[in-house]
Formats: structure tokens, C-alpha cells, sequence
């Protein structure tokens, strides 16, 4: 997934400045350890915590691992694992003992459910049932939302009459859509275009959502796949198509949990993991992505930032 050309995370909850050098944001792994013996993550064993590999995963693994951090537990970061399927292969194999999941994904993908709950709390029941019967827990999941979108320039939308991801149909094969290359294979992706919609464009898979928007921008493509929290929506630049019949389904986050990691850890664990999602709402979000995206910070400081800001660390 790739991510407003706001800058700073000024009014998340206080002004922040971020005037820190951009990090490396590739695969890593960090361990910090219980330094008092007053934190309720004290004697705790160490946890793992997985990310997917895009930039607003960064920051949600980051937010999740420095919160705990900040409590004493030892934490691990493993950033960039994957796409969904690889990340929760990851977690059910014990490679990780939780990551940051969307729920529609949970639904659509990791249990192949392609009839789209009715609502966001519906998404979410839905997977939190899904989850239980392999032995994970999900945990409250976030206010803000980040689904799918198809969006085009501005001026090919208007030439073309295009305001709904249905109005594609007409361009057939002459469109050119882009996305990441899981798109081909997922409901929420080109199968549900082609069921719900009838809309079969000639597909151009590209590594990340950044390429996107650079393929839209240069002609290459005339269409594309981003997600709605992406902080280029702001530019202006691009008309997001509306999706009536729900195919991208209702996108919240919520850390899936193994029931071991949870019983070893406690309940201020979870609570804690808990206290992070319920500050993070979509303006908070967007300009945590605008912070790493567009001002090249890096999640790790961006993440302390806002938890500082918030009193979580």
C-alpha cells in the first residue's frame, strides 16, 4: 500500500516538529528490554511484532511496539514482512505473535469471504470469529478506516464521465489499471471488478503504490489502485471513483493477537494496544503518513512523536 501533502504532525495532539533525518525504512529488527522493575511488562517474556510492507504498517507496527516499550516489555519489530497472506503466514507459523491487520482483508483474504459484511462492526465481528477458531484474538480495532480506492487524473475523469468505479466498464480492456500485484488474485481487487461491476481493464501489476501514482502521473497507466488514507488524495491531482457496491469492503485495523502471546503477557498488554488504536483516528493517520511519505521522516520517530504528544510513552 502506498500513502497529504500536509506537513508535520501539528494539531495530532499538540504541535510537534519533525525535524528528524529520514531512517532507514527497510526490513528490521530492533529488541528493546524492561529497563525498571516498576513497568508492568517487567519478567514478561519478549514478543515479536510483524508489520506488512507499506508504509502505514510501518507506523502502526512502530505505534504498537513503542507503546509496549514504553511499559517495560520486550519488544522485537519485525518491519516489511509481506503482503496479508505472507504476514499471517508468518504469525501462524509463530515466526511473530501479532500484527496490525485490516479487517476487511481479514474477511475478504485471510478467510476468502467474498459476501461483504454490512457494516464496519459487522467486518469486524466477522473476523474477530474467524480468528478465534485458529487460536488468536483480535483486539479494538482503530476509528479510522483505509480501504482500496480506483482513482484516475482529474481530467481523464471528467473526459470520460467517470465517477463510480462502475463508469469503468465502458473503457474495456482500454483501460490501463495499476496496482500491486496481489490485486489480480483478491475479491477486493480484479475478481470483484470483473463479478460486481463488469469492468475487465488490461491490469499493469507495479511493486508498491508509490509506482502508482507514479505510473498515473506519467501516462503510463490510466488508472489505479490506492488506499483512501494516502496523503497524494490531498494533492487534488486525482478523482477517487465511488465503489456502490461495496467490493473493498470496510477497512479498520486491529492487532490480531496470538491467544499465547496474550496469556503470557497479561491484560495491560492488551490494554495498552488498545489505548494506542482508540487515538488513532483518520486525521491523526493521514498526517502520520504525510510525515513519513511526503517529509521523509522515518515511523519509528513519527511514532514516538504522537505517543509522546498522546502520554503513551
Amino acid at each position: 500500500m502506498g500513502r497529504n501533502l500536509r506537513r508535520g504532525l501539528t494539531g495530532i495532539a499538540a504541535p510537534l516538529a519533525l525535524a528528524f533525518a529520514l531512517a532507514a525504512c527497510g526490513s528490521s529488527s530492533t529488541t528493546t528490554t524492561a529497563k525498571t522493575s516498576t513497568e508492568p511488562g517487567t519478567g514478561k517474556p519478549a514478543v515479536v511484532i510483524g508489520d506488512k510492507n507499506f508504509p502505514e504498517e510501518n507506523i502502526l507496527g512502530a505505534l504498537y511496539a513503542t507503546a509496549l516499550r514504553a511499559k517495560g516489555y520486550t519488544v522485537t519489530l519485525k518491519d516489511n514482512i509481506g503482503t496479508s497472506e505472507i504476514t499471517y503466514k508468518a504469525l501462524t507459523s509463530g515466526e511473530i505473535g501479532m500484527y496490525p491487520e485490516y479487517t476487511g482483508t481479514i474477511v475478504s483474504v485471510l478467510a476468502n469471504n467474498t459476501a461483504n459484511p454490512p457494516s464496519a462492526v459487522g467486518a469486524y465481528n466477522e473476523a474477530k470469529t474467524f480468528l478465534a477458531k485458529h487460536g488468536f484474538t483480535l483486539l479494538a480495532m482503530t476509528p479510522f478506516s483505509d480501504s482500496d480506492v480506483v482513482v484516475t487524473k482529474v481530467a481523464y475523469a471528467k473526459q470520460h464521465g467517470l465517477t463510480s468505479v462502475a463508469d469503468l466498464a465502458k473503457l474495456g480492456k482500454s483501460l490501463k489499471l495499476a496496482a500491486e500485484p496481489e490485486y489480480a488474485t483478491r475479491f477486493p481487487g480484479l475478481i470483484g471488478l470483473k463479478k460486481e461491476y463488469n469492468v475487465v481493464p488490461t491490469f499493469v501489476p507495479l511493486a508498491t503504490s508509490a509506482l502508482v501514482y507514479q505510473a498515473i502521473n506519467s501516462g503510463q497507466v490510466q488508472a489505479g489502485d490506492v488506499f483512501t488514507t494516502d496523503p497524494q488524495l490531498k494533492s487534488g491531482l486525482y478523482t477517487a471513483l465511488a465503489d456502490p457496491k461495496g467490493i473493498f469492503g470496510y477497512q479498520n485495523v486491529a492487532p490480531i493477537v496470538a491467544n499465547k502471546v496474550i496469556a503470557a503477557e497479561g491484560p495491560q498488554f492488551v490494554s495498552t494496544l488498545n489505548a494506542v488504536s482508540a487515538l488513532l483516528t483518520l486525521p491523526a493517520i493521514q498526517k502520520m503518513n504525510s510525515a513519513v511519505i511526503v517529509d521523509k521522516q522515518s515511523p519509528a520517530s513519527v511514532a514516538e512523536q504522537f505517543l509522546k504528544a498522546n502520554g503513551l510513552a
